[in-house]
């Protein structure tokens, strides 16, 4: 059985979230496991020095009592959506979330991990925040963000975004094995730039290679990449955006704010950002 990681804070955005993770474990026979993550402050001890220790436990005391408090609503959603025989388990940890997440993921042996997002702010601190370079080169199983706007609908359509790179094969068979659950259908965008170096060649070697898939190939030409990624969520009804992390300055380009921020508000699909191999 694979698992699933979904960090939670209880907000809107993560309680939407949760939906789609419930929704995704039943279509890849997963096990959630909820990770809720919290920060202790600092305190200078000469100031406290008798109760130090108990101004400690408190706080984790109070965070133990909210995570409990919660966890009962989320039973409920999965009651709700009759999935309550998802199995779902819990991690409460102290400390930086980044940090958390990655050592979680390779403690319990993860394969996706799912979030929510509120916006801008969340896409950047994220994934190209101040302490998280480390997320592109240390989390390295895929990562589905779901905005906050973004309503659970069943999956019928994925895109998948390429450069025609010989290690992008093996993610989108990652992909159509995740259509197949669902019974989707595929359709990969390479957006032909005028300095393009990929031959037709190639694409004609992948359009052989994944005949007998359920995936349609579509090149667009275009020097204004993101916008054409954009036409083609809005254009194609897709549910879901893939992308694969090349490097970070792609990453970057990605979701920088003014193009995150049109993912978020104007077509508000879940992006699974794959990490190549």
């Amino acid at each position: 059985m694979k698992k699933i990681l979904f960090p939670t804070d209880f907000s809107e955005a993560a309680t939407n979230a949760f939906v789609h993770a419930l929704e995704f474990a039943k279509i890849v026979n997963a096990e959630l496991i909820l990770l809720h993550t919290f920060e202790i402050p600092v305190y200078d001890s000469q100031f406290f020095p008798e109760n130090y220790a108990s101004i400690y436990s408190s706080i984790e005391l109070a965070k133990f009592e909210m995570f409990k408090d919660e966890i009962p609503k989320l039973r409920t959603i999965a009651i709700e959506r009759k999935l309550e025989d998802i199995v779902i388990k819990h991690r409460l940890m102290d400390g930086d979330l980044i940090f958390n997440l990655k050592n979680a993921i390779e403690e319990d042996k993860v394969d996706f991990v799912i979030m929510g997002t509120t916006g801008v702010s969340d896409w950047t601190k994220f994934f190209i925040g101040s302490n998280t370079n480390s997320v592109i080169s240390g989390v390295k199983v895929p990562v589905l963000c779901i905005p906050v706007t973004a309503k659970f609908k069943k999956i019928k359509l994925i895109g998948f975004t390429t450069r025609y790179r010989e290690k992008d094969k093996q993610e989108l068979r990652k992909v159509l094995e995740i259509a197949k659950k669902t019974n989707a259908k595929v359709k990969s965008l390479y957006v032909r730039t005028s300095n393009s170096d990929v031959s037709d060649v190639t694409i004609k070697e992948w359009e052989h290679e994944f005949a007998h898939e359920n995936v349609e190939f579509l090149v667009l030409p275009s020097d204004e990449v993101k916008e054409t990624i954009l036409d083609f969520i809005l254009y194609k009804d897709i549910d879901i955006l893939t992308t694969i992390t090349h490097k970070k300055s792609f990453f970057e380009s990605i979701f920088e704010s003014s193009f995150s921020q049109k993912i978020a508000k104007e077509v508000s699909v879940p992006v699974l950002i794959m990490h190549e191999s």
